[in-house]
């Protein structure tokens, strides 16, 4: 596992072991950050089930300024603390030890892009989606990391699911605020 690109890049970073860890591929990582290219520089992002952290890392060598790290695991947060202290990427970082529903609940910060890939089939995207709606700047993206199969809510607060890819047996699913129609200058005139 590495940064792919940016400050940090070909970085290694370290994870953990075991059967529940499944760290998200190069090819699937590489594709999330083709999704939001033009969207990372200067965004405020949330690495939500942050597991070793390398999602917001990869966000933070490509320009955010900075991203808050949620896991409820002691593990999990120890090894997201190294990576980033290995590629020198902490000072822009936050790491929340806590529950990820808890965090959503109880903080004030405000988020451009949240990235999300729990645990696989235990519902945990359609609980955190409701949530993490309320802490999303007007423009915000929410992309989640599940398995194929796997059914994501429609909706999420005033977010819609925008698009969804599919890499193999992972899916990536883009949830945005649909945009306002705006009217046209004939309408505006005739008001």
């Amino acid at each position: 596992m590495r940064v792919i690109t940016g400050t940090a890049r070909g970085r290694k970073l370290a994870t953990l072991e075991g059967q529940e860890v499944r760290p998200t591929t190069d090819m699937v990582k590489e594709a999330m950050f083709s999704i939001l290219q033009f969207e990372v520089e200067g965004a405020s992002v949330l690495d939500l089930f942050a597991g070793s952290g390398q999602l917001g890392i990869e966000a933070l060598s490509r320009g955010a300024r900075c991203c808050v790290f949620v896991d409820s695991s002691r593990d999990s947060q120890n090894i997201t603390r190294q990576n980033l202290q290995h590629t020198g990427l902490g000072t822009h970082a936050r790491v929340a030890a806590m529950d990820y529903a808890a965090f959503l609940r109880s903080t004030k910060d405000v988020f451009d892009i949240a990235l999300l890939d729990p645990p696989y089939d235990k519902g945990m995207i359609a609980e955190a989606l409701p949530l993490l709606a309320e802490r999303m700047s007007p423009g915000g993206a929410i992309l989640c990391e599940s398995r194929k199969e796997e059914t994501l809510p429609e909706a999420a607060g005033e977010f819609r699911i925008h698009k969804t890819y599919r890499y193999g047996r992972i899916k990536l699913t883009l949830y945005r605020r649909p945009a306002e129609e705006q009217p046209n200058e004939e309408q505006a005139a005739v008001e």
